[in-house]
């Protein structure tokens, strides 16, 4: 995938997520104006609140389009690595505004409970807002597979909210019918319970962009695609530290650890790291910014001794997960190897132990142990 293939990937992705979000608007502005009309004449606090909802979900396909607008510019001298992380923030605001129309719902919904007000339902009205069911789930379907298909998650979760809309609506619909049927009023007690809906939703997609914000643990098949196409490469004998930098949406960047033979020239691991670099990139759109290297012991028998007596003694502990880039030096008496450690226990404890249980192994040598987090 080459600079040209990936800013029209980019280009395409956002009149996608914009063209998506305007039929969003549309649709809901719509379906508020009627469900709006039919809560004044009828007096139904249930079907009132119904359209402020539809209402916060034109205003959040709004934020979309801004913060997907904003988020394909391309970077500057001040943001060097574009700005797709605006998109996150737009994914707050959607959050915060379904977070916001659920509280207010369900204080209208008390007061509504505390001072109830007769409804008179008609046919037109039913028949109005089980059109507007129909209409948000398919609208609800639509969005959602346009925001997995072009890994948007303001989209995902304005598809996600239209899903909840049609439920809630479906119980608007009932208490519409067992009011009708039997005269009993449900309306305030269906306000609440969209409300508390509406409030649960709000507060899963504002966890949910605060863990892209903050940073979060890496797809494990992404991880080993990755590790996979670079151990493909004869030379490297495995994979390590790869820990990946999300910027965006399909915006990420990584850096690795490979090791390599002790016998490798620089010219040879420079032309090795930009093949893998290229393999990477073509393959994952993944742009690894950083290759380190570990050295391989090849041709000291008493090193590989050494090697297979410290992994026993490393993996002897549960917490300890794996280690790597080992090497020792006989002659000089030195040994070096990274650690990851689980968040079980703490680090700096880890190392403690390891340090002591290493330096009783091999009082002779100078012994460096790194550690490494359970990315």
């Amino acid at each position: 995938m080459d600079n040209e293939n990936m800013d029209l990937l980019v280009a395409n992705r956002e009149k996608a997520i914009v063209k998506t979000s305007f039929i969003g608007i549309g649709a809901n502005v719509l379906l508020a104006a009627f469900k709006a009309v039919i809560g004044m004449i009828t007096h139904s606090i249930a079907v009132t609140l119904d359209a402020v909802n539809n209402l916060s979900d034109a205003l959040s396909s709004v934020i979309t389009i801004i913060g997907a607008k904003l988020g394909a510019k391309l970077p500057d001298k001040k943001h060097p690595l574009g700005y797709g992380r605006i998109e996150y923030l737009s994914s707050m605001m959607v959050a915060a505004i379904v977070l916001y129309a659920g509280i207010t719902s369900a204080v209208e919904s008390v007061k509504k409970i505390i001072s109830p007000e007769k409804a008179e339902y008609n046919t037109v009205s039913l028949i109005i807002i089980a059109v507007a069911i129909a209409v948000k789930l398919v609208l609800g379907q639509f969005v959602k597979a346009q925001g997995k298909k072009f890994n948007s998650g303001a989209l995902v979760a304005s598809g996600s909210d239209a899903l909840f809309d049609a439920i809630l609506s479906t119980s608007v619909l009932a208490s519409a019918i067992i009011y009708l049927v039997f005269n009993i009023s449900l309306e305030a007690y269906v306000g609440v319970v969209i409300a508390v809906f509406i409030i649960k939703a709000g507060v899963e997609m504002m966890v949910e962009t605060l863990n892209d914000i903050l940073g979060k643990r890496s797809e494990k098949e992404e991880t080993a695609k990755i590790k996979h196409l670079i151990c493909e490469e004869p030379e490297v004998r495995g994979a390590y530290d790869l820990i990946m930098y999300n910027y965006g949406p399909n915006k990420n960047y990584a850096s690795v650890h490979l090791e390599l033979p002790d016998t490798m020239t620089v010219d040879e691991v420079d032309r090795l790291t930009r093949r893998i670099q290229a393999k990477v990139y073509t393959k994952t759109g993944v742009i690894l910014t950083g290759v380190g290297v570990y050295s391989f012991n090849t041709s000291d028998d008493e090193a590989a001794k050494i090697r297979n007596a410290i992994h026993k003694m490393v993996l002897a502990h549960d917490w300890a997960l794996q280690i790597h880039g080992f090497y020792a030096d006989t002659e000089k008496k030195t040994m070096r190897f990274d650690v990851v450690v689980s968040f079980d226990i703490d680090k700096a404890e880890a190392m403690e132990i390891l340090q002591k249980e290493a330096d009783k192994l091999y009082p002779d040598y100078e012994i460096m142990i790194v550690p490494d987090i359970d990315a």
